[in-house]
């Protein structure tokens, strides 16, 4: 787990000096996911730099060093990630010769195992046999073309673009901005997605001309900075079709059996390291079963790492505890009070370079600190929601149109209507006046706000349309981003999504090749490498991906709840009971903090004379939110926190 930048630009008669000098720079910027040592390479006839970070997990020696150059001199590498099975690809390059292109093995780092393995495959077919996490750039000084490779899942990060005649490359966007060459503006209509998403999605990134490089792609960029497109060699939506085409046909425990198998086989792969791994345990099912497989598989108590808070809606630590000691893990757990993680809010913007709307950064902030004082790997529970139907939208939208979707439309049309012209404090009056007389759950202190959106799911074509609603924090962005109009998305073209018979696993494919890695995984790498921690996630395994997306959706979903096989994984492992309970997520109370606590700095943010200076966003469609969100009659932290983030990470820029 490293970090790395670099540049391609015209070719320089001046000394390699100078592009070392500047590459140094830029390696600063990501002196925070590699604090262990770090290394720059340049060739100046080429106007090739390349700078790197490392925080060392395998091969600890200068073996390891970065850039590093293949045993024949032809590729330069500078990589970030970890390649799980490479020693399995050093056995197979053995028995296709005798010795590796040029000499014997130097090290036991895989970055020697990658760039042999370029050396004997290829790039592409290269990147089909790794099984990781990876982003790198890879010079071949022999044809003059730099590769940029990004894993399958897209858990490491990597931008590059454009500026003038420089191509600029590397893990974070503050790195680029370091270069002398960049000028890029904020990407309006990029901020209209991120007000929609609460997050950027891929290929953009907040900055005109610099993108992502989309998960399971590599770009090549030859000669004289001649460059396709973003070439896939992996792609979830054809997995996920020919999954579905070609279903699991074993029997339920057969289902779980190969489940246990393939889980046990990922973790075992990401626990090995030069270096102490733990894992972070919330006592849901995904960490929970990470953490049961992995205590079954060691010979020594597992380290699990825990934060919990002082509000009981928010706090999963008492859940956890009561796993770890079922487990027999060692487990540590810290209790953080309000006022202790909203000191975390000031560090976002730098930690985060790019906007990033969910609050659950917060804890993943705090739960990283806690971790990295033990231990500098970690393994997660991420993937587990997105392959195995865990999130609540995909429930709320099946079980409301099985329910209103028969209606005639005009009718449905009429009531969504009717619904909608009632002012939202009518609304709240009367459903607290009948509040004695409603079940527990539906006494909800935002009453307005359900009425609000089944005013919209009545309006909604289809599930589908439904899921889109629930998945978008301003549901119509071009009224609060000045300027821009919304670009084409997957969440917000549903005529573009995959041939998948079940709405709910259309559902789950757009969350895994959008919310997944453009928002839960930017959370975890950001919080993670802000204090040198390496995250890795066993469910992200593209061999586990693929017989996920094979499973028929009784497999997933059943009796109301999803992750069906996985539960009975667990069950193995685990009792029922201390796991079984409604999904909490892994949230602070932001609605309450900006109220109370922080109103003073929310309302800085969203000064209206401010906001119109500033000129990004509206002033009377942010204005109207806050107000309605402060009065109490709503809460509209969601798209208020994505807001405020997008204000205090311009203000630090």
């Amino acid at each position: 787990m490293c970090g790395f930048v670099g540049f391609l630009g015209q070719p320089e008669r001046a000394a390699s000096e100078a592009l070392v000098a500047i590459v140094e720079r830029m390696s600063e910027a990501v002196r925070h996911r590699g604090p262990d040592a770090g290394g720059t390479w340049a060739d100046p006839l080429c106007g090739v730099a390349l700078g790197h970070r490392r925080l060392a997990v395998l091969d600890l020696s200068p073996a390891g060093h970065q850039p590093m150059a293949s045993r024949s001199g032809r590729y330069v590498v500078a990589y970030n990630g970890e390649i799980y099975n490479h020693l399995e690809i050093r056995h197979e390059i053995d028995a296709a010769q005798a010795t590796p292109p040029g000499g014997p093995w130097r090290g036991r780092s895989d970055t020697e195992t990658l760039l042999a393995a370029v050396e004997a495959f290829g790039v592409c077919d290269s990147l089909r046999k790794f099984v990781g996490m990876f982003a790198f750039a890879l010079w071949d000084r022999q044809d003059r073309v730099l590769y940029l490779a990004r894993d399958r899942l897209g858990e490491k990060p990597l931008y590059y673009g454009w500026q003038g005649q420089t191509l600029l490359f590397g893990s974070t966007l503050a790195a680029l901005k370091r270069h002398p060459a960049f000028r890029a503006p904020v990407e309006r209509s990029a901020l209209t997605a991120y007000l929609r998403h609460g997050y950027v999605p891929a290929p953009m990134s907040i900055y005109q001309d610099i993108h992502k490089l989309p998960a399971g792609t590599f770009l090549a960029v030859g000669p004289g900075g001649k460059q396709g497109r973003p070439q896939p060699y992996w792609a979830m939506r054809e997995v996920a079709e020919r999954g579905q085409a070609r279903q699991f046909q074993g029997s339920e425990a057969e289902a779980v059996d190969t489940l246990d198998r393939l889980l046990r086989q990922s973790i075992a792969g990401q626990s090995v390291a030069d270096v102490s791994v733990g894992a972070f345990l919330s006592g849901g099912l995904d960490s929970s079963s990470v953490v049961a497989l992995m205590q079954a598989q060691s010979s020594r108590p597992v380290k699990t790492f825990t934060i919990g808070f002082d509000e009981p809606a928010f706090n999963e630590a008492v859940h956890a505890k009561a796993v770890a000691r079922h487990l027999r893990t060692e487990h540590t757990e810290l209790t953080v009070t309000s006022e202790a993680a909203r000191t975390v809010i000031p560090r976002l913007p730098a930690l985060y370079d790019e906007p990033l709307g969910d609050s659950a950064q917060i804890p993943n902030v705090l739960v990283s600190q806690l971790a990295r004082q033990q231990v500098t790997v970690c393994l997660s529970g991420d993937g587990g929601d997105e392959l195995l139907a865990g999130y609540n939208r995909y429930f709320r939208s099946m079980q409301f149109w099985s329910q209103m979707g028969g209606l005639p439309v005009g009718m449905r049309n009429a009531l969504g209507s009717l619904l909608g012209m009632v002012p939202p404090h009518r609304w709240n009056a009367l459903i607290r006046a009948a509040g004695p007389l409603l079940p527990a759950r539906h006494r909800d202190a935002s009453p307005s706000d359900k009425v609000r959106a089944v005013s919209h799911f009545l309006r909604a074509k289809g599930p589908d349309d439904l899921f889109r609603f629930l998945a978008s924090l301003w549901p119509d962005p071009v009224r609060v981003a000045r300027g821009a109009p919304e670009p084409r998305t997957l969440l917000n073209e549903p005529c573009q999504w995959p041939a998948l018979s079940e709405p709910e696993h259309r559902m789950m494919l757009v969350d895994a090749t959008t919310y997944l890695p453009d928002d839960i995984l930017v959370k975890v790498d950001r919080a993670a490498m802000g204090v040198a921690l390496e995250t890795r996630a066993p469910f992200l395994d593209h061999r586990v991906v693929e017989f996920c997306w094979s499973l028929p959706l009784p497999l997933k979903i059943r009796d109301g709840q999803g992750k069906w096989v996985l539960r009975k994984l667990l069950e193995r492992y685990v009792p029922a009971e201390l796991t079984d309970r409604p999904k909490m997520g892994f949230g602070v109370p932001v609605g309450s903090w900006i109220r109370e606590p922080l109103r003073d700095w929310a309302e800085n943010l969203l000064d209206e004379r401010r906001l119109r200076q500033e000129g990004y966003l509206d002033p009377a469609a942010v204005r109207e939110k806050w107000n309605l969100h402060l009065s109490r009659r709503h809460d509209f932290s969601h798209p208020l926190w994505a807001v405020l983030m997008f204000q205090a990470w311009q203000e630090a820029q």
